[in-house]
């Protein structure tokens, strides 16, 4: 078994599934890839189920009853890599936003640099996404800075769903207790490891928006952000933040 786990939450991704299994698969440090399937009409999860006969041991797939979330279809993920013992476990969309050539980077941060979090971002070197339109760009580069101003994080790309995460990170965040599902959830996992005094490091990406399927984005999962941020500051000031030994 690979000591790294690729987490990639799928609905209705068909169109990318098969050549994002296969860039991942081809990546030299060789990672596990566990693919948590919403139930996809499309049939998503047969096609992973076909591929894992050309990738026996390496390909897992789970499949949920329902579109239950991103937040949600992760903490299922973190469950899963910390019940098998995996020591990096990645966060990462089935689209190609992300590069799966960057991965090996984020890898190399918490493997050889000593760092417990990487996070592949957008805005550490400026701005570095393509294929958005404007209002989208500048709407996520200022909510990263209303962030900041909240909570006090010095992250520039607070909402990045692309990370490496070691297991103690996730071993010592309470799970259960995470709340949120959309842009909010990786606010909330991000703000935990900062609180716990993990050491985190930004790694410039180049962010390209998805060329096939459909973006699963809502003026809701931003709504759910802008007002999370704040919840999730007030709740810090009624807690203590102890890691374990």
């Amino acid at each position: 078994m690979s000591d790294s786990l690729i987490i990639i939450p799928t609905y209705n991704e068909l169109e990318n599934i098969e050549p994002i299994i296969r860039a991942v698969m081809g990546l030299s440090f060789l990672p596990d890839l566990l693919i948590i399937d919403d139930c996809s009409p499309d049939g998503t999860a047969d096609k992973v189920k076909e591929l894992q006969k050309e990738f026996p041991g390496r390909l897992h797939l789970e499949q949920r009853k329902g579109k239950l979330g991103l937040g949600t279809a992760y903490i299922h993920g973190f469950r899963y890599a910390l019940a098998r013992h995996y020591e990096y476990i990645f966060e990462m969309d089935a689209d190609f936003s992300h590069n799966p050539e960057d991965v090996p980077r984020l890898y190399s941060a918490c493997a050889h640099e000593g760092y417990d979090l990487a996070i592949g971002s957008r805005y550490i070197n400026g701005v570095t996404v393509i294929n958005w339109p404007i209002g989208r760009v500048l709407m996520s580069y200022f909510a990263s800075t209303y962030v900041r101003m909240v909570t006090g994080m010095e992250i520039m790309d607070t909402t990045a769903g692309f990370k490496c995460y070691r297991r103690a990170v996730l071993a010592n965040i309470e799970l259960d207790k995470i709340k949120f599902v959309g842009y909010a959830f990786q606010i909330e996992m991000k703000f935990n490891a900062w609180k716990l005094g993990f050491k985190i490091k930004e790694i410039p990406i180049i962010f390209k928006d998805r060329e096939k399927g459909v973006s699963k984005m809502s003026s809701k999962i931003f709504k759910e952000a802008f007002l999370g941020v704040l919840q999730i500051k007030i709740r810090s000031w009624f807690r203590t933040y102890h890691r374990k030994a």
